[in-house]
């Protein structure tokens, strides 16, 4: 039975660490909306540390979110920001703590490494939303979907998609994340069961032929065959090569997936967007989908 985490309440105790990179400028926005939130934000030692491009070594940055996982007081923990590194030191990481007294982790980019590794391994559901350094140029409404989110309000979603949608309905557990994370951990102890679930993905930085070989790549490995849905985050800044690659993104995808008629959302307020939605990882939802409207809506299992 899968086993959720208490919602936070006024009062609790929020922890910030650094799994990945390096914070170069301070937290304070974040700090200061946490305790607007009536919470005691506690703060890791990776968030002062620097190694390279990391916020410590890795076994520095397993050490302080080990401590978060297991100081009972702490009731979330935020991973301060993403880049690269997670993979390097969640195997460090003893997660029976946790298992046993779960509580929120929330993060995305970079921390889709450690959301696969607990919906892996001990089916708790985590929060893919706002990092403490992407608060600042956050919208409100963002915002807000993780005050809401966090604090217990089962998250429901309707919006106009720009893109034309494959229609359909589907229902299940919300999984997913970074796209190049999620390959990266392909075939891994943190690798997830993709199989009828809705799967949400997002990216940056990337070029067209990469999401198109990452896709590919999921697809082969029989990651995309038996979804129940596909959510399309934002991917944002992509690159293109001197002879392009001659489609869209949206063109790329149902290239890919389209044979399989389950649903495909486009334009879902998610990811490395300042209106970057909160998403609860292993958790149930339904999806609904015409050719330009969608609603998912999380279904309380409390």
């Amino acid at each position: 039975m899968k086993k959720t985490p208490p919602y936070l309440k006024k009062g609790d105790k929020v922890g910030i660490v650094c799994p990945a990179w390096k914070v170069d400028n301070d937290l304070e926005d974040a700090i200061a909306l946490l305790k607007s939130w009536d919470l005691d934000v506690v703060v890791g030692k990776t968030v002062h540390s620097s190694y390279r491009q990391y916020a410590g070594s890795d076994e520095l940055r397993a050490q302080d979110f080990q401590s978060m996982l297991d100081n009972d007081e702490i009731k979330a923990v935020f991973a301060a920001r993403g880049g690269y590194g997670c993979v390097r030191m969640i195997d460090l990481v003893n997660f029976s703590h946790f298992a046993a007294k779960p509580k929120w982790i929330i993060g995305f980019s970079d921390v889709t490494v450690i959301h696969s590794h607990i919906h892996r391994n001990f089916g708790i559901p985590t929060i893919h939303g706002q990092m403490p350094i992407t608060i600042p140029d956050a919208t409100k409404e963002s915002l807000l979907s993780l005050k809401d989110t966090l604090f217990g309000e089962m998250p429901l979603y309707e919006y106009q998609s720009e893109h034309t949608n494959i229609p359909g309905e589907g229902e299940g557990v919300v999984i997913g994340g970074n796209l190049a994370l999620l390959v990266n951990v392909l075939g891994s102890v943190s690798d997830m069961d993709y199989d009828g679930k809705i799967l949400f993905i997002e990216d940056v930085g990337e070029f067209y032929y990469s999401i198109d070989r990452m896709l590919w790549t999921l697809k082969r490995a029989g990651k995309l065959k038996n979804l129940k849905g596909l959510l399309v985050g934002g991917f944002t800044n992509l690159k293109d090569n001197k002879v392009p690659f001659g489609i869209t993104l949206e063109e790329l995808i149902l290239e890919i997936v389209g044979e399989y008629g389950y649903p495909v959302a486009f334009d879902f307020p998610a990811g490395h967007i300042d209106n970057n939605y909160t998403l609860i990882f292993g958790a149930q939802a339904s999806l609904s989908v015409n050719e330009h409207h969608v609603c998912l809506a999380y279904i309380d299992e409390q």
